[in-house]
């Protein structure tokens, strides 16, 4: 595989629903992601991956689920099954540690979080295509949660949109590694044009700083 390499000014690192029920001890969904999290060390690649971002000027974006609240859903005609379990489980509420964002993952000055998704995908009925392209942006570095839900919506979607994707494979997690494989090696092969680990990234990330200082 050819090294990677992204221009800052068009490329952007993507982080998706870094809430705390999801990522941290004590959230809803962390019991059922844990192992799969654990095992791949999503949570300190995906700190790492954000702090080599910022160190290495690329822009962020954040694309973070609805966060749920009273009444939502009481007056809506269709809700698809996995809206049904975050009305029952009441993930990510309004006003709860579980719906913050993990502390390592809080938005910084200049940095763009999106219009809450309602669904899975981070585009869908959101601003976040807007707000890329008003920044020039339209190659993708995406990280986050949950493989197979939110992850490849949002990146079938950005596809559709026209966006280069790369999706950093130990930087997501998942219920089980039956989910992971079918997310990353079946179905996102079709849309992102590279599926790659933290190392690549890293390195990748670092070129841009040294041709950057080269440059000056």
């Amino acid at each position: 595989m050819a090294q990677l390499s992204y221009d800052p000014d068009v490329t952007a690192l993507l982080v998706v629903d870094p809430y705390n029920d999801f990522i941290s001890e004590g959230g809803k969904i962390w019991p059922r992601i844990k192992d799969v999290a654990e095992a791949n060390n999503c949570v300190p690649h995906m700190k790492q991956i954000l702090e080599a971002a910022r160190e290495n000027k690329l822009r962020v974006f954040f694309a973070m689920h609805h966060r749920y609240r009273e009444g939502d859903y009481e007056t809506w005609k269709y809700i698809a099954p996995i809206q049904k379990l975050a009305w029952n489980r009441r993930t990510f509420e309004f006003g709860t540690w579980g719906g913050e964002y993990r502390a390592e993952f809080v938005p910084g000055p200049g940095e763009t979080v999106a219009s809450e998704h309602w669904c899975s995908s981070g585009f869908a009925n959101t601003d976040l295509d807007n707000q890329l392209k008003r920044q020039g942006i339209h190659r993708l570095i995406v990280i986050g949660l949950i493989a197979h839900t939110c992850i490849e919506a949002t990146v079938r979607f950005a596809a559709e949109l026209g966006y280069d994707v790369t999706v950093v494979k130990d930087a997501v997690a998942d219920y089980s590694d039956e989910m992971m494989h079918a997310a990353l090696e079946i179905n996102m092969p079709n849309y992102a044009s590279a599926i790659v680990g933290t190392e690549e990234i890293l390195v990748a990330l670092s070129s841009v700083r040294s041709a950057a200082s080269a440059a000056q």
